[in-house]
Protein backbone atom coordinates (compact mmCIF):
# COMPACT_ATOMS: atom_id res chain seq x y z
CA UNK A 1 0.00 0.00 0.00
CA UNK A 2 1.66 3.64 -0.96
CA UNK A 3 2.52 5.64 2.41
CA UNK A 4 1.21 9.01 2.55
CA UNK A 5 3.81 11.54 3.09
CA UNK A 6 3.62 14.38 5.28
CA UNK A 7 6.59 17.30 4.58
CA UNK A 8 8.79 18.76 6.84
CA UNK A 9 9.25 22.38 6.65
CA UNK A 10 13.22 21.45 4.90
CA UNK A 11 11.19 19.95 2.42
CA UNK A 12 11.78 16.19 3.22
CA UNK A 13 9.10 14.19 3.55
CA UNK A 14 8.42 11.57 6.36
CA UNK A 15 5.39 8.74 6.65
CA UNK A 16 2.28 9.95 7.68
CA UNK A 17 1.94 6.98 10.04
CA UNK A 18 4.89 5.91 12.17
CA UNK A 19 4.97 4.02 15.42
CA UNK A 20 5.17 4.90 18.36
CA UNK A 21 6.93 3.45 21.83
CA UNK A 22 5.33 4.59 24.46
CA UNK A 23 5.44 1.68 27.36
CA UNK A 24 7.29 -0.21 25.32
CA UNK A 25 10.46 -1.70 26.44
CA UNK A 26 9.56 -2.16 30.25
CA UNK A 27 8.42 -5.82 30.31
CA UNK A 28 10.88 -8.41 29.13
CA UNK A 29 8.49 -10.84 28.36
CA UNK A 30 6.81 -8.92 25.87
CA UNK A 31 10.84 -8.03 24.15
CA UNK A 32 10.22 -9.86 21.14
CA UNK A 33 6.62 -9.33 20.57
CA UNK A 34 8.06 -5.87 20.71
CA UNK A 35 10.78 -5.90 18.74
CA UNK A 36 8.84 -8.10 15.92
CA UNK A 37 6.36 -5.50 15.52
CA UNK A 38 8.58 -2.39 15.02
CA UNK A 39 10.54 -4.41 12.58
CA UNK A 40 7.05 -5.15 10.73
CA UNK A 41 6.28 -1.12 10.91
CA UNK A 42 9.53 -0.97 9.23
CA UNK A 43 8.78 -3.77 6.66
CA UNK A 44 5.32 -1.60 5.83
CA UNK A 45 7.28 1.56 5.54
CA UNK A 46 6.27 2.77 8.79
CA UNK A 47 9.63 4.09 9.48
CA UNK A 48 8.94 6.67 11.71
CA UNK A 49 9.73 5.59 15.07
CA UNK A 50 9.40 7.90 17.96
CA UNK A 51 10.61 7.32 21.24
CA UNK A 52 11.82 9.52 24.29
CA UNK A 53 14.33 9.08 27.14
CA UNK A 54 11.53 9.38 29.70
CA UNK A 55 9.88 6.33 28.39
CA UNK A 56 11.10 3.37 30.79
CA UNK A 57 14.26 5.56 31.75
CA UNK A 58 15.46 4.17 28.59
CA UNK A 59 14.65 1.28 28.30
CA UNK A 60 12.05 2.06 25.45
CA UNK A 61 14.89 3.50 23.64
CA UNK A 62 16.92 0.55 24.02
CA UNK A 63 14.41 -1.06 22.62
CA UNK A 64 14.30 1.09 19.43
CA UNK A 65 18.33 0.37 19.13
CA UNK A 66 17.48 -3.25 18.99
CA UNK A 67 14.76 -3.06 16.48
CA UNK A 68 16.49 -1.11 14.26
CA UNK A 69 20.39 -2.39 14.02
CA UNK A 70 21.68 -3.04 10.88
CA UNK A 71 18.52 -0.58 8.83
CA UNK A 72 19.33 2.52 10.85
CA UNK A 73 19.23 3.89 7.35
CA UNK A 74 15.71 3.11 6.83
CA UNK A 75 14.64 4.91 9.36
CA UNK A 76 13.23 8.46 10.50
CA UNK A 77 14.49 8.64 14.05
CA UNK A 78 12.36 10.34 17.06
CA UNK A 79 13.45 10.83 20.45
CA UNK A 80 12.83 13.59 23.09
CA UNK A 81 14.63 15.53 26.25
CA UNK A 82 13.19 15.56 29.38
CA UNK A 83 12.30 19.13 30.78
CA UNK A 84 14.28 19.28 33.57
CA UNK A 85 17.60 18.00 31.44
CA UNK A 86 16.96 21.04 28.30
CA UNK A 87 19.42 23.63 29.78
CA UNK A 88 21.52 24.35 27.18
CA UNK A 89 24.73 21.52 28.21
CA UNK A 90 21.93 19.40 29.89
CA UNK A 91 20.24 19.08 26.44
CA UNK A 92 23.49 18.18 24.36
CA UNK A 93 24.45 15.77 27.43
CA UNK A 94 20.80 14.02 27.37
CA UNK A 95 21.57 13.76 23.60
CA UNK A 96 24.52 12.12 23.86
CA UNK A 97 22.93 9.52 26.15
CA UNK A 98 19.92 8.44 24.27
CA UNK A 99 22.49 8.27 21.07
CA UNK A 100 24.24 5.53 23.09
CA UNK A 101 21.03 3.76 24.23
CA UNK A 102 19.84 3.53 20.37
CA UNK A 103 23.11 2.73 19.12
CA UNK A 104 22.88 5.53 16.34
CA UNK A 105 25.31 8.55 16.00
CA UNK A 106 22.25 10.84 14.92
CA UNK A 107 18.61 11.40 15.44
CA UNK A 108 16.30 12.90 12.57
CA UNK A 109 14.77 14.71 14.80
CA UNK A 110 14.85 15.73 18.71
CA UNK A 111 11.96 17.61 21.03
CA UNK A 112 11.88 18.78 23.88
CA UNK A 113 9.09 16.73 25.91
CA UNK A 114 7.32 19.19 27.15
CA UNK A 115 7.94 23.51 28.60
CA UNK A 116 9.69 23.43 31.82
CA UNK A 117 12.25 26.02 34.06
CA UNK A 118 14.44 26.39 31.07
CA UNK A 119 14.04 29.00 28.80
CA UNK A 120 13.03 27.73 24.99
CA UNK A 121 15.88 29.95 23.95
CA UNK A 122 18.14 28.66 25.85
CA UNK A 123 16.71 24.74 24.35
CA UNK A 124 16.81 26.00 20.92
CA UNK A 125 20.13 27.46 21.47
CA UNK A 126 21.16 23.75 22.66
CA UNK A 127 19.53 21.99 19.64
CA UNK A 128 21.42 24.44 17.12
CA UNK A 129 24.51 23.40 18.56
CA UNK A 130 23.47 19.59 18.06
CA UNK A 131 22.25 20.05 14.50
CA UNK A 132 25.68 21.96 13.67
CA UNK A 133 27.68 18.79 15.23
CA UNK A 134 25.80 16.33 13.25
CA UNK A 135 24.22 15.37 16.50
CA UNK A 136 20.59 15.96 14.98
CA UNK A 137 19.10 16.64 11.58
CA UNK A 138 15.87 18.63 12.97
CA UNK A 139 14.46 19.75 15.85
CA UNK A 140 10.73 20.48 17.37
CA UNK A 141 9.08 20.57 20.31
CA UNK A 142 6.14 18.86 22.36
CA UNK A 143 3.04 19.89 23.86
CA UNK A 144 3.13 23.33 22.51
CA UNK A 145 0.14 25.04 22.38
CA UNK A 146 -0.75 28.34 19.95
CA UNK A 147 0.95 30.91 22.54
CA UNK A 148 3.91 28.65 23.51
CA UNK A 149 4.62 28.31 19.45
CA UNK A 150 3.93 31.95 18.77
CA UNK A 151 6.60 32.50 21.91
CA UNK A 152 8.92 29.97 20.25
CA UNK A 153 8.66 32.05 16.86
CA UNK A 154 10.33 34.75 18.29
CA UNK A 155 13.08 33.79 19.96
CA UNK A 156 16.50 33.45 17.91
CA UNK A 157 16.47 30.12 15.73
CA UNK A 158 12.63 29.44 16.75
CA UNK A 159 12.24 29.41 13.18
CA UNK A 160 13.44 26.31 13.20
CA UNK A 161 10.91 24.05 14.68
CA UNK A 162 10.21 21.15 12.09
CA UNK A 163 7.50 19.22 14.35
CA UNK A 164 4.69 19.97 17.47
CA UNK A 165 4.07 16.74 19.05
CA UNK A 166 0.77 16.74 21.16
CA UNK A 167 -2.33 14.56 22.02
CA UNK A 168 -4.72 14.09 19.24
CA UNK A 169 -7.47 12.14 17.95
CA UNK A 170 -11.49 12.23 17.97
CA UNK A 171 -11.66 12.13 21.61
CA UNK A 172 -9.44 14.94 21.72
CA UNK A 173 -9.81 17.47 19.25
CA UNK A 174 -9.43 20.89 20.97
CA UNK A 175 -6.12 21.54 18.73
CA UNK A 176 -8.40 22.18 15.62
CA UNK A 177 -9.57 25.47 16.96
CA UNK A 178 -6.27 26.80 17.17
CA UNK A 179 -3.28 25.24 16.79
CA UNK A 180 -3.75 22.74 13.92
CA UNK A 181 -4.45 25.71 11.79
CA UNK A 182 -1.43 27.92 13.03
CA UNK A 183 0.43 24.79 12.60
CA UNK A 184 -0.62 24.15 9.24
CA UNK A 185 -0.68 27.88 8.43
CA UNK A 186 3.35 27.93 9.57
CA UNK A 187 3.98 24.48 7.57
CA UNK A 188 4.73 22.85 10.36
CA UNK A 189 3.72 19.11 10.99
CA UNK A 190 1.71 18.31 13.75
CA UNK A 191 3.11 14.50 14.97
CA UNK A 192 -0.31 13.20 16.75
CA UNK A 193 0.18 10.82 19.88
CA UNK A 194 -2.47 8.59 21.30
CA UNK A 195 -3.92 8.70 18.21
CA UNK A 196 -6.23 5.18 19.46
CA UNK A 197 -5.98 7.09 22.94
CA UNK A 198 -4.82 4.49 24.28
CA UNK A 199 -6.96 1.76 22.79
CA UNK A 200 -10.30 3.69 24.44
CA UNK A 201 -11.68 4.27 21.31
CA UNK A 202 -11.82 0.58 20.35
CA UNK A 203 -14.00 0.19 23.38
CA UNK A 204 -16.84 2.33 21.79
CA UNK A 205 -19.40 0.68 20.28
CA UNK A 206 -21.17 3.19 18.39
CA UNK A 207 -17.47 3.81 16.34
CA UNK A 208 -17.10 -0.41 15.92
CA UNK A 209 -21.04 0.17 14.30
CA UNK A 210 -19.69 2.70 12.05
CA UNK A 211 -16.33 1.10 11.59
CA UNK A 212 -17.81 -2.44 10.27
CA UNK A 213 -20.08 -0.48 8.11
CA UNK A 214 -17.47 0.39 6.29
CA UNK A 215 -15.50 -3.32 6.68
CA UNK A 216 -13.04 -1.51 8.48
CA UNK A 217 -11.14 -1.93 12.07
CA UNK A 218 -12.02 0.56 14.70
CA UNK A 219 -8.39 1.35 15.00
CA UNK A 220 -8.23 1.68 11.45
CA UNK A 221 -11.35 4.01 11.03
CA UNK A 222 -9.70 6.35 13.95
CA UNK A 223 -6.26 6.42 12.44
CA UNK A 224 -7.56 7.30 9.27
CA UNK A 225 -9.71 10.46 10.82
CA UNK A 226 -6.29 11.49 11.95
CA UNK A 227 -4.55 10.41 9.24
CA UNK A 228 -6.91 12.91 6.70
CA UNK A 229 -6.14 15.93 8.27
CA UNK A 230 -3.28 17.90 6.18
CA UNK A 231 0.04 17.73 7.92
CA UNK A 232 -0.29 15.66 10.78
CA UNK A 233 1.88 12.46 11.33
CA UNK A 234 0.31 9.50 14.00
CA UNK A 235 2.56 7.36 15.68
CA UNK A 236 0.21 4.84 17.29
CA UNK A 237 2.04 2.25 19.70
CA UNK A 238 1.44 -1.37 18.26
CA UNK A 239 3.30 -4.09 20.72
CA UNK A 240 2.37 -6.69 18.15
CA UNK A 241 3.12 -7.58 14.30
CA UNK A 242 -0.18 -7.87 13.77
CA UNK A 243 -1.47 -5.21 15.46
CA UNK A 244 0.88 -2.90 13.50
CA UNK A 245 -0.59 -4.70 10.43
CA UNK A 246 -3.79 -3.64 11.52
CA UNK A 247 -3.03 -0.29 11.60
CA UNK A 248 -1.58 -0.03 8.51
CA UNK A 249 -4.74 -0.85 7.17
CA UNK A 250 -5.68 2.58 7.80
CA UNK A 251 -3.87 3.91 4.88
CA UNK A 252 -6.75 2.22 2.72
CA UNK A 253 -9.46 3.72 4.38
CA UNK A 254 -11.36 6.74 2.01
CA UNK A 255 -12.87 9.11 4.63
CA UNK A 256 -15.31 10.66 2.42
CA UNK A 257 -17.49 13.83 3.57
CA UNK A 258 -20.23 11.56 4.46
CA UNK A 259 -17.91 9.49 6.94
CA UNK A 260 -16.43 12.81 8.16
CA UNK A 261 -20.09 13.66 8.48
CA UNK A 262 -20.92 10.31 10.61
CA UNK A 263 -17.25 11.02 12.91
CA UNK A 264 -17.92 14.33 14.18
CA UNK A 265 -21.89 13.19 15.18
CA UNK A 266 -20.01 11.32 16.91
CA UNK A 267 -17.54 13.12 18.31
CA UNK A 268 -17.99 16.82 17.48
CA UNK A 269 -15.22 19.67 16.79
CA UNK A 270 -14.14 22.04 19.49
CA UNK A 271 -17.23 25.03 19.83
CA UNK A 272 -14.88 27.09 21.70
CA UNK A 273 -11.31 27.59 22.71
CA UNK A 274 -9.46 24.97 25.17
CA UNK A 275 -6.21 24.22 27.08
CA UNK A 276 -4.09 21.73 25.85
CA UNK A 277 -4.70 18.24 26.42
CA UNK A 278 -2.06 15.81 27.72
CA UNK A 279 -2.08 12.51 28.92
Amino acid sequence: MPMKTVRLPSGEDVPALGLGTWMMGDDSRKHADEIAALRRGMDLGMSLIDTAEMYGEGASERLVGEAIAGRRDEVFLVSKVYPHNASREGTVAACERSLKRLGTDWLDLYLLHWRGQYPLAETVAAFETLRAAGKIRHWGVSNLDASDMTELMGVPGGDGVAANQVLYNLSRRGIEWDLLPAMQELGVPVMAYSPVEQAKLLKDRRLATLAADHGVSVAQLALAFVLDRDGVIAIPKAGRAAHVEDNAGALDVVVTDELRVALDALYPPPRRATSLEMI
